[in-house]
């Protein structure tokens, strides 16, 4: 697929993601929500990407949604590629595909990220801000809901109280309230953003076993909505059962051992245990 709404580089095993609309501050269509999820294909199919990083071109990340139709922006029954029966919300297909991802996803949010600039950010696994980010869930103030399933991953960020503040007001506030919030994880000077960002996820390029680095994500976030800590403990022994006996786990204990480098061979593309996934894929309806 040729992009026409983001760039995609490779270098050192990351990659980045760029929403490059700046013109329109990034804002969200049709296009990026789709080429974002090719992004996302392609990366999982590709093992030299161990990492990903998404950033926003220019002076912000994601304006929200592109607004150019007007008040009839969200009103799906007016627009030209409108699916039969209900209608699937873009930004949800996108935060579904991010959730389902391989490789850890870490988002460099270098200005104003509102509406689904903000929810396509949760479900990645750390968020970094430049000190001149803006957030904000705008939604009542649009006079709509939130969206792209922020609903799941909102409150089980920053708690339920938290959530319905920032959802209830629908007002836009600055990096320090989101950090405080536990919205983000720090805040950078804008030079610095993409730096840090890079550390993170050269240090897991560098370190890690690709097949535990997935396993690890799938098992953290699915395990969010299990009822006890049995259905943890399930996959816990399959994974270490698995895992145990393969040889990225007897590189990893006698590099240890021997003070050195690990050089990890598995795949996350084809080395996966056969247990792997082990959830049922969940239909829209």
């Amino acid at each position: 697929m040729q992009y026409s709404t983001i760039l995609y580089n490779i270098t050192d095993n990351i990659l980045t993601i760029t929403l490059n609309r700046p013109e329109k501050l990034n804002a969200f269509n049709r296009n990026m929500m789709s080429e974002m999820i090719d992004a996302l294909d392609q990366a999982d199919d590709d093992d030299n990407i161990r990492a990903i990083i998404v950033t926003g071109a220019g002076r912000g990340f994601c304006a929200g949604a592109d607004l150019s139709k007007g008040g009839d922006t969200f009103n799906a029954e007016v627009r030209e590629d409108r699916e039969s029966g209900l209608n699937r919300d873009g930004g949800g297909r996108l935060t579904l595909r991010i959730f389902e991802c391989k490789k850890p996803i870490i988002a460099a949010i270098n200005g104003p990220a509102v509406g689904i600039g903000a929810t396509m950010l949760l479900p990645m696994d750390m968020r970094l801000c430049s000190s001149t980010a803006q957030i904000g869930f705008v939604f009542s103030r649009r006079g709509v809901v939130p969206e792209a399933c922020s609903s799941y991953f909102l409150p089980r960020i920053v708690g339920i109280s938290q959530a319905l503040e920032w959802c209830y007001s629908g007002r836009v506030f600055p990096a320090h309230e989101a950090l405080a919030g536990k919205l983000v994880r720090s805040i950078h000077e804008p030079d610095n953003l993409l730096e840090a960002a890079t550390a993170i996820a050269r240090e897991i390029a560098e370190s890690t076993s690709a097949i535990s680095i997935t396993l690890i994500r799938q098992m953290m976030w699915r395990m969010l909505g299990v009822d006890h800590p049995m259905e943890a403990h399930k996959i816990d022994s399959r994974g270490m059962y698995h895992t145990g006996k393969a040889a990225d786990a007897k590189e990893g204990i006698e590099s240890f051992l021997e003070k050195r480098s690990p050089t990890f061979r598995l795949k996350s593309s084809s080395d996966m245990p056969d247990f792997f996934p082990w959830w049922e894929e969940r239909e829209f309806s």
